[in-house]
């Protein structure tokens, strides 16, 4: 068998989660690998702006809204995907939120909506979209996991519980679908500086212990997660099923840094 390079020529990629961030990133990734690309999310303006981003690298897409928390709109995004391009090779998962409070004080409908969106809605989609991907014994699933999937982080918990159970998923969907050509896998990113995140992040202690711990003294840039995800999308990862590929300037194998 010869390699298979790194790209996506003549693959349909769906981001959910595809119009701010980390999904953003992903998303003009890989259409610069040779995919067609939807990147989704509840707001049409901000739709049809990463869809004019994709465009503009020279790649097909659709304007499509989609809410992880409404599996009807997952299973309208696929048909219309499909409708247009006639398959979806590649889902990426990226749908998220997050919220900083004492456990002891956490509302509860706040930990169920954190809880709704990071694990239940990455569940929606990979059984919407997993369906077909299993019709065409063909599939990439990359979902989103987090530090927090390893080790804790102070006042977040609902996001932290909910990330380590992404990774649990992702393991689980891997060993069922491994038989039937599809391949699931997640990125846990480290410290990168998104809308989501600023406000912990930007000129606050937290921020500055994350640097400190991280041995490249930096958040990450949301464009250094491309490679992870181009890689665990294309046929290069055909035999990589199961893992969660870690991206986090060797924070996870930090120990004493000075």
């Amino acid at each position: 068998m010869s390699y298979a390079p790194l790209e996506l020529t003549n693959k349909v990629a769906v981001v959910i989660g595809g119009t701010s961030g980390i999904g953003r990133a992903i998303a003009h990734a890989m259409a610069e690998s040779g995919a067609d690309v939807v990147p989704t999310s509840r707001r049409m303006d901000q739709v049809e702006a990463a869809a004019i981003e994709i465009e503009e690298r020279g790649r097909r897409t659709l304007r499509v809204t989609s809410d992880v928390c409404d599996r009807q709109s997952l299973q309208t995004l696929l048909e219309q995907t499909v409708a247009a391009f006639g398959k979806v090779d590649i889902l990426v998962n990226c749908a998220g939120r997050t919220k900083r409070l004492p456990t002891l004080d956490f509302p509860e409908e706040e930990w169920n909506a954190i809880m709704d969106t990071n694990l239940t809605g990455t569940l929606r989609a990979c059984q919407v979209f997993g369906r077909h991907m299993l019709e065409r014994k063909y599939g990439r699933i990359v979902n989103i996991a987090s530090l927090s999937t390893f080790v804790g982080l102070l006042e977040v918990a609902p996001y932290s519980a909910s990330k380590a159970a992404v990774a649990s998923l992702t393991k689980s969907l891997a060993i069922e679908w491994a038989p039937h050509g599809v391949c699931v896998n997640a990125i846990a990113p480290g410290v990168f500086q998104t809308p989501l995140n600023e406000k912990l992040l930007q000129d606050t202690p937290r921020g500055n212990e994350f640097k400190l711990r991280t041995p490249m003294k930096r958040f990450g840039k949301v464009e250094e997660l491309a490679g992870a995800a181009i890689f665990l999308a294309s046929d290069a990862a055909s035999f990589v099923t199961g893992e969660i590929l870690v991206v986090d300037g060797g924070f996870l194998a930090s120990g004493v840094n000075q």
